[in-house]
C-alpha cells in the first residue's frame, strides 16, 4: 500500500470514528432529558402510561388469533372441516388456506349475534367515555361467556378444576374465566372429533367395498386408495357434502 493510499484510509477511519462518537454523545444527551421526562413529572407520567398503554395493545393484538380461538367456535369449524377433507382422501384440495378462511366466514356467521352484543355493551360505551375500562372489559366478555357457558361440557369443568385444586363448582356458580375458556376450547375439540368420526364413517364404508372388490378380482397389488378416490369424490359431489356440512355445522349452534 502507497503512502498516499495508507494516510487516506487513517483519515477515513478517523472521521468514521469521530462522527459515531459525536452521534453517539447527541444521542446520549437527546435520550437523558427523554428519560428524566418519562420517569417523574405528571407529563412523564401520562407519556410512561400511554407507552404501557401501546405495549398492551401491540401484546394482545399479537394474541389475537389464541384469542379467538378460545372464545369462538373456530376451533370446532377448522378441526371438522380437516377431517372431511382427509375423508375424502384429498391432501391438499382444498387448502389449508382456503380451509381455514371458510372456517373463519362460518364462524362469523355463528358469533355475529354475539359480536353485535359485545359491541353494544362493552366497546361502544366505552368509545363514548360511558363507562370505565374494567366495566367494558367485563361487558364485552359477558355475551361470549354465556356462548361459552351453552357449550361447555360439565365434565371438562370438574376435571380441570380437580386438577387445578379449587373447590367444586356449586350449582348454579359461574365458573371464571381462567377455567371457562380451556374447558370450552376442549369440549369443542372433543365435540369436533365426534362429528368428524360420523363424517368419516360413509368414505370408511366406500373403502372397504373397494378393497374387497379389489381382492375378490385377485388385483391385491392396486391400491384401495387410489381406486376409491374416485367414488368418494363422486358421492361426496353428488351429496353436495361442503354445503350441506357447513350447514349443519351452523345449525348445531342454532
Amino acid at each position: 500500500m502507497t503512502p498516499m493510499r495508507r494516510i487516506c484510509s487513517v483519515l477515513l477511519v478517523g472521521g468514521a470514528l469521530a462522527v459515531l462518537v459525536s452521534t453517539g454523545v447527541a444521542a446520549q444527551e437527546t435520550a437523558a432529558p427523554l428519560f428524566d421526562t418519562l420517569g417523574s413529572g405528571p407529563e412523564g407520567g401520562g407519556l410512561t402510561a400511554r407507552i404501557i398503554q401501546i405495549f398492551i395493545l401491540v401484546t394482545v393484538l399479537s394474541l389475537a388469533p389464541g384469542i379467538a380461538m378460545m372464545v369462538t367456535c373456530l376451533p370446532f369449524m377448522i378441526i371438522v372441516l380437516s377431517i372431511l377433507r382427509q375423508g375424502v382422501g384429498l391432501q391438499q384440495a382444498p387448502p389449508n388456506m382456503l380451509i381455514v378462511s371458510v372456517a373463519m366466514f362460518l364462524t362469523y356467521f355463528v358469533m355475529e349475534p354475539v359480536f353485535k352484543d359485545a359491541w353494544s355493551t362493552g366497546v361502544q360505551p366505552l368509545l363514548d367515555g360511558e363507562i370505565s375500562q374494567s366495566l367494558a372489559f367485563e361487558n364485552t366478555m359477558e355475551p361470549f361467556r354465556n356462548f361459552m357457558e351453552a357449550r361447555v361440557d360439565d365434565e371438562a369443568l370438574f376435571i380441570l378444576s380437580d386438577a387445578k385444586g379449587d373447590a367444586p363448582l356449586k350449582p348454579g356458580e359461574a365458573p371464571p374465566l381462567s377455567l371457562l375458556a380451556p374447558a370450552f376450547v376442549l369440549s369443542e375439540i372433543q365435540r369436533a372429533f365426534e362429528i368428524g368420526f360420523a363424517v368419516l364413517l360413509p368414505f370408511l364404508i366406500i373403502d372397504l367395498l373397494v378393497a374387497s372388490i379389489l381382492m375378490a378380482m385377485g388385483m391385491m397389488m392396486v391400491p384401495p386408495a387410489i381406486v376409491s378416490l374416485p367414488f368418494k369424490v363422486a358421492f361426496f359431489v353428488l351429496t353436495n357434502g361442503w354445503v350441506a356440512v357447513s350447514g349443519a355445522l351452523v345449525r348445531g349452534y342454532s
